[in-house]
């Protein structure tokens, strides 16, 4: 397939130096129906991009689409702040018969904004005011956002320099095996925290990512989750842990913690809890932390209506039994033994991989490699990105809904994309 550039006058003489994603992929899309896209020049493209984790179930799912549909012609509420309204309702009851309730989870449900910082702002407002202390640890490589204090627990220093401010009261330390394996797990943070003289203001809370997603498919161990839950507890720290990307099912289970058998006092969910793409995001808390006053945190958006319609639909189809969970597993072990292949078949600078379910990484010596199979991928028709603190990983993250076919010819052509670019 060649591929002619689009004239994209208006993009670049109107539109801010700031996008990004259009730059990598030079198309203007114009049709999307579950793991493709259609450009306006009827080009068709494979997605393993799912709106970076936000299109779970794909584009356009019938089900979601029927259901958004209905409510709309039958003017439903649209915007409704915190209001109650039949739609949030649907919504909270599904959410907990759905997934809180077979998972013995307590928490109370927040609905702070549309985005998934906005999410994790919450959370970090939250521990603070609980535990009265302002400090917060994240973890090198971590990715929280991009609003001020989401980027004071982010590790990228390219996203950090943007704020164009000092980023205060956020301390990193070491992830899972970030030193090789070399030095006993939470050695250093745990010393810090005992000695008094170490420097350390004793942190309100600790927010994680079980899988780095932006950071570079970083996989936390179980037994890694379990000794930092236990860090937490010891040292009185509440621990968040951010599902935003890894959550709705990302990594098979509906809680990407779910493996390790912690229960987080905060958890952040945005992406695809919506389900089709809808802004929307939730911050979830034991009950004894709903410390908040009325109005204390708000936002005008967060009460999307449309977006608890088509999240009641997910869960309702997709999540009242273990048929996702179980799917999601199956493709992720498709993707290993895709991946076992390429690696397999390269010489030279063979590629190592990591993920779980369907999110992974693959990782060349040659750090500008990644960005040159993703291009190569485009050109191939399939979208494909990069993470990582220098772009360095080829990262999959396609629709949970993609068929095994659809998930093997993805696979085909990032093995033809490694050897194109070999």
């Amino acid at each position: 397939m060649t591929i002619t550039p689009p004239a994209l006058s208006v993009f670049e003489t109107l539109e801010s130096e700031v996008r990004s994603y259009c730059r990598g992929w030079p198309a203007v899309f114009d049709r999307a129906q579950g793991a493709r896209l259609t450009d306006e020049d009827g080009h068709s493209y494979l997605d393993f991009f799912a709106g970076a984790g936000s299109l779970n179930y794909g584009h356009n799912n019938p089900v979601l689409k029927r259901a958004l549909i209905d409510y709309i012609e039958r003017d439903g509420i649209t915007h409704g702040l915190d209001m109650a309204t039949t739609a949030k309702r649907a919504f909270l009851e599904s959410f907990q018969n759905v997934v809180l309730r077979p998972r013995d989870l307590p928490y109370k449900v927040m609905f702070p904004g549309p985005t998934g910082t906005n999410a994790v702002e919450s959370a970090l407002k939250l521990a603070r005011k609980v535990k009265g202390r302002e400090s917060i640890v994240s973890f090198t490589n971590a990715f929280h956002g991009m609003s001020l204090g989401s980027l004071a627990v982010t590790g990228n220093a390219f996203k950090r320099a943007g704020a164009g401010i000092p980023l205060v009261h956020g301390t990193p330390m070491p992830f899972d095996n970030y030193l090789d394996g070399q030095t006993p797990d939470f050695l250093w943070f745990e010393r810090l925290l005992e000695d008094q003289g170490s420097g350390l203001n004793k942190p309100a809370a600790v927010i994680v990512e079980t899988i780095q997603g932006e950071g570079g498919i970083n996989v936390a161990h179980p037994d890694w989750l379990r000794a930092l839950a236990d860090l937490c507890r010891r040292q009185d720290m509440l621990l968040i842990v951010d599902d935003i990307q890894m959550g709705c099912g990302r990594t098979g289970a509906f809680f990407s913690f779910e493996e390790s058998g912690i229960t987080p006092d905060i958890v952040t969910l945005s992406k695809s809890i919506s389900g089709y793409g809808l802004p929307m995001s939730l911050c979830l808390f034991n009950p004894e932390l709903d410390i908040w006053e009325p109005g204390e945190h708000n936002g005008t958006f967060r009460g999307n209506n449309p977006a608890f319609v088509t999240a009641t639909a997910a869960l309702n189809t997709y999540w009242a039994d273990g048929q996702m969970e179980k799917q999601t597993i199956a493709r992720g072990e498709q993707v290993e033994q895709a991946l076992l292949a390429i690696s397999a078949e390269c010489t030279g600078d063979v590629p190592t991989f990591r993920g779980r379910g369907l999110v992974w990484g693959m990782e060349f010596a040659d750090k500008e490699r990644a960005s040159a199979v993703c291009a190569r991928a485009f050109e191939l028709g399939l979208l494909l990105e990069t993470s990582g603190p220098r772009s360095e990983v080829v990262k999959l993250l396609p629709p949970l809904t993609i068929t095994a076919d659809e998930l093997d010819e993805g696979l085909r052509t990032v093995a033809r994309a490694v050897r194109d670019t070999a």
